[in-house]
C-alpha cells in the first residue's frame, strides 16, 4: 500500500471513529459510575479544587483534560454541564487511537496499520466505551503511546523517544491505577522481543541517562496530576497507598468476580433475545497475526512486540478475578492492532490475484457486518440488557423519574428549591445526583429515621428496602409511583397529594 492510499484509508477510519463515538452522546442513561465521575469533576469546575480519593475514584486526567472542553461549550457549573461535554473527552481519546498507529506502520506495515485503523473505527466495543464518562479510554490512548514511543525508543535510542515514552506513562498511571499492570508488561515485551531480534551485545548507548530521564518524566507527570498541581501533596502518597486497595479487590470475591475467560466471552460470541453479537472477526485475525509472528523465524521486533504486549496484558486481566467489561480496552486494543497484522498477513498468502480478491471480498464483508454490531450496540441498543456490553446499565425508565421530578418542580412553589429526600442505600442513589444537579435542595439519607420529618417533603425517593418505612410514615397523604433503576432494582416516588393535584391539573 502506498503512502496516499494509507494515508486516505487513516484519514475515512478516523471521521467514522469520531462520527460513531460523537453522533447522540445523550441516548444512554448516565451509568451510576459516569454520573459519579461527573459530579466529582463539577466540584473541580466550580471550584478549581480537585482531591484524590483512592477509595470511590480513579486517577485525575479524565478530569483536568474535560475542563478545556466545558469552557469551550461555555459550562462553568455541574448545573450548566450534559452529557456531551463530559462524553466527548473519552470520545476523542477512543478515536485518537487510530492516530497512533501511524508510526506503527513502519515497523508492521501500512497495510497491516490501515486494517487495524478501520477495526479501531467499527469494533463495538471500543466504540461504545469511548462513549462513557470514564477512564478506560484514555488509559487506553495513553498505554498505546507507551508502547510506540518505548518500542521506537529501543529501535533508535534518543532522550527525546525515552521522555515521550516517560510522559506517556506518567499519564497512564495518573489516568488509571491499573496502568501498574499495562506499563510492566509493555516493558517485559519490548526487552524480549529486542533480544529476539537483536542479541545483546557491548554497546555505549546511554540507557541509565536515557531511563533517568524517562522516570523522571514519569514521575514529575503522576506527581504534578495528583497533588493537584503542589495543592495537596498528600494526593501523591495516596496514589501509592490505591494499589493495595485495587490488589484487595482484585482477588476478594465480589459481584463483579468473573471466570477466567469472561472478556473473551463478552468479545467472541453472546446471543440474547434473539440477537447475536460477536467480534470474533477481530479475535481471528489477531490469532492470525499472533501464527504468523511465531510461524516466521524472521519476525521483526514490531510483530514480536506487540504479540508479546498483547498476550501479557490478555492473561493479566484474565487472571484478575474483578472484572468489569470495559477492562477490555487496554488489551484489546493491543490485538486489533495484531489483527491488522493478521489481515495482511493473510492477503499476502493468497498466491493469486484471484485468491487475493477473495480474501479481500471476505474481510470486506466482515467489517461491515462489525459495523452494523457497531450502530446497533451505540444507537439501536444502547441501554438494553441484551446488549453485551451493557453492564449494570441505568434504566431508561430512570430518565421519566426525573421528568416527573422536573415536572413537579415546575408547579411548586419552590420550584428548583423543592425539597426532595432520597432514601437509598449509596449504590441506589447514583446516577440521582447528576440527574437532580439543577435541584438545589436534594438530599440524601441510607435510612427512612434519619432523613427527619418525611411528612415535610413533597417528594421522596426511596429504595424499595425504605418503602414500607417512607410508606407508613407519609400515610394516604402522597400519592406512588413506581420506577426502574437499573435491572431488578426498583424506586418509589413519593408525591404529596396538594403538590400531584396541581400537576395533573
Amino acid at each position: 500500500m502506498n503512502r496516499a492510499a494509507f494515508g486516505c484509508v487513516v484519514a475515512g477510519a478516523l471521521l467514522a471513529a469520531l462520527t460513531c463515538r460523537l453522533a447522540g452522546l445523550d441516548l444512554r442513561p448516565m451509568h451510576h459510575d459516569e454520573a459519579n465521575q461527573a459530579v466529582k469533576f463539577g466540584t473541580l469546575l466550580e471550584s478549581g479544587d480537585y482531591r484524590y480519593d483512592r477509595d470511590e475514584h480513579h486517577g485525575p486526567t479524565l478530569y483536568y483534560l474535560t475542563l478545556p472542553m466545558a469552557w469551550v461549550r461555555g459550562q462553568t457549573t455541574l448545573a450548566s454541564l450534559d452529557e456531551h461535554t463530559l462524553r466527548a473527552v473519552p470520545a476523542v481519546f477512543g478515536a485518537a487511537l487510530i492516530l497512533l498507529l501511524v508510526p506503527l506502520a513502519a515497523g508492521l506495515g501500512r497495510g497491516a496499520m490501515a486494517g487495524a485503523a478501520v477495526l479501531t473505527a467499527l469494533s463495538p466495543a471500543l466504540t461504545y466505551y469511548s462513549r462513557f464518562y470514564i477512564q478506560e479510554s484514555l488509559l487506553a490512548f495513553f498505554a498505546l503511546g507507551f508502547v510506540v514511543l518505548l518500542g521506537r525508543y529501543l529501535q533508535r535510542p534518543g532522550v527525546a523517544a525515552a521522555c515521550g515514552a516517560g510522559a506517556f506513562a506518567g499519564l497512564a498511571f495518573a489516568t488509571k491505577e491499573t496502568a501498574l499492570i499495562v506499563l510492566p508488561a509493555a516493558l517485559a515485551a519490548a526487552i524480549v522481543a529486542q533480544r529476539a531480534t537483536r542479541p545483546p551485545g557491548p554497546t555505549a548507548r546511554p540507557w541509565a541517562r536515557h531511563g533517568c530521564a524517562a522516570v523522571a518524566t514519569a514521575v514529575g507527570i503522576a506527581v504534578v496530576l495528583y497533588s493537584s498541581f503542589f495543592r495537596h501533596p498528600r494526593g501523591v502518597l495516596e496514589s501509592v497507598l490505591a494499589l493495595s486497595t485495587y490488589a484487595g479487590r482484585g482477588i476478594a470475591v465480589g459481584p463483579h468476580t468473573q471466570p477466567w475467560n469472561y472478556y473473551l466471552g463478552v468479545l467472541s460470541y453472546s446471543r440474547s433475545g434473539g440477537l447475536v453479537w460477536s467480534e470474533g472477526l477481530v479475535l481471528v485475525l489477531a490469532a492470525c497475526g499472533l501464527a504468523a509472528t511465531v510461524r516466521r523465524s524472521d519476525a521483526g521486533f514490531w510483530p514480536r512486540y506487540v504479540a508479546l504486549y498483547s498476550v501479557l496484558v490478555l492473561v493479566a486481566y484474565s487472571a484478575i478475578g474483578y472484572k468489569t467489561p470495559w477492562n477490555l480496552l487496554p488489551f484489546y486494543v493491543g490485538l486489533v492492532v495484531l489483527a491488522g497484522y493478521g489481515a495482511a498477513a493473510m492477503m499476502g498468502a493468497a498466491r493469486s490475484r484471484t485468491v487475493r480478491t477473495a480474501v479481500a471480498l471476505a474481510l470486506m464483508a466482515a467489517a461491515c457486518q462489525l459495523g452494523a454490531q457497531n450502530w446497533r450496540a451505540n444507537f439501536g441498543y444502547p441501554a438494553d440488557t441484551r446488549n453485551p456490553y451493557v453492564y449494570a446499565q441505568t434504566s431508561s425508565d430512570l430518565l421519566r423519574l426525573t421528568r416527573r421530578i422536573t415536572a413537579l418542580a415546575a408547579v411548586h412553589p419552590d420550584r428548583d428549591r423543592m425539597l426532595i429526600k432520597v432514601i437509598a442505600d449509596p449504590h441506589q442513589q447514583w446516577p440521582l445526583p447528576w440527574y437532580l444537579r439543577r435541584m438545589t435542595r436534594v438530599g440524601y439519607w441510607t435510612r427512612a429515621q434519619d432523613a427527619g420529618p418525611l411528612a415535610d417533603a413533597p417528594v421522596i425517593v426511596a429504595s424499595q428496602e425504605n418503602a414500607d418505612q417512607v410508606g407508613a410514615a407519609v400515610g394516604d397523604q402522597d400519592v406512588s409511583e413506581f420506577y426502574g433503576l437499573r435491572p431488578d432494582i426498583l424506586l418509589t416516588l413519593y408525591v404529596d397529594r396538594a403538590l400531584w393535584a396541581r400537576l395533573v391539573k
